[in-house]
């Protein structure tokens, strides 16, 4: 059994980026955290960290137990909530695309959240095939992620409407050359379409951008620095739509879907009621 304590100070170190700094979160001396590193590489048999100066990162095989720590110890403080609060109604985890109505949904949340003062919210925003996965893994209970538009299952979907856009006051000569894209690290579904359309056409393409950041991504369209593909609710003012006259066809089809988990709790499903409410009313304004 993996020891709680020893796996705190391992997710210190990583956080903290150090041992010393990991110590005073944890109210270790540095010696101590560096020997309960040690036992907890000596109980998995292996190696978890790199150590180089003062600087420290993980090895594969401590990224690949850092996510199982982060749960095995957010659980373990569940657990503690439920046994100390009798009203506590557990904790639903979230994950939303950064892209979907952000603003509009965080007060959605955060309206839902003080509504349930017994139950603890975990927001996850991320890549929607992250998030797919995610919930699938069972790290997630509920979860809105973009998918190709027709897809089976889940407990309601909304079709989206996406576009190339480039920027309004410093468009880039497209007519020739390879096209500059702008996107998500790859997994990102935009970013497979993209690639997929100028293929199909017979163009050539290269990432002159790319962020896991969709302000990143709307600043650098708008700079001038090359296209992307965006939907409809993240285009901005300083962007330019494209269209089939600029030579770049409509994309295929795509949806948002809101999925739980076979297990999800009451308070889940109410969530998920809340959230599709929100999403038929984005809906019915972008109609």
């Amino acid at each position: 059994m993996l020891d709680l304590e020893l796996l705190r100070s391992f997710v210190s170190v990583i956080d903290a980026g150090g041992f010393t700094r990991a110590g005073e979160r944890v109210h270790r001396t540095q010696s101590t955290v560096s020997q309960q590193i040690k036992r907890l590489e000596d109980d998995l048999g292996q190696l978890l960290l790199i150590r180089t100066g003062k600087d420290v990162t993980p090895t594969e095989a401590g990224e690949r137990l850092l996510s199982y720590a982060r749960r095995l110890l957010a659980l373990a403080e569940e657990a503690r909530d439920v046994v100390a609060r009798p009203d506590y109604q557990g904790a639903v985890r979230l994950g939303i695309p950064e892209d979907f109505a952000a603003s509009r949904l965080a007060r959605l949340l955060a309206t839902f959240s003080r509504s349930h003062p017994n139950l603890r919210l975990d927001v996850r925003s991320d890549q929607s095939l992250t998030l797919r996965r995610e919930l699938e893994f069972g790290h997630l209970d509920l979860a809105l992620f973009k998918r190709d538009a027709g897809e089976k299952g889940g407990i309601a979907s909304w079709p989206e409407r996406v576009h190339w856009v480039t920027s309004k006051t410093r468009p880039r000569d497209l007519s020739t050359g390879s096209v500059p894209l702008i996107g998500f690290p790859g997994g990102c579904l935009y970013r497979a379409r993209a690639i997929h359309a100028l293929e199909a056409a017979g163009r050539s393409w290269h990432m002159a951008y790319s962020s896991s950041s969709l302000a990143g991504i709307q600043a650098a369209v708008a700079a001038g620095m090359g296209l992307s593909i965006l939907s409809e609710m993240a285009i901005l003012s300083d962007h330019r739509v494209l269209t089939a006259k600029d030579g770049f066809a409509p994309i295929d089809k795509t949806e948002l879907a809101l999925l739980a988990s076979p297990q999800a709790t009451p308070a889940t499903l109410r969530l998920a009621e809340r959230l599709a409410e929100f999403c038929d009313n984005v809906q019915a304004k972008a109609a």
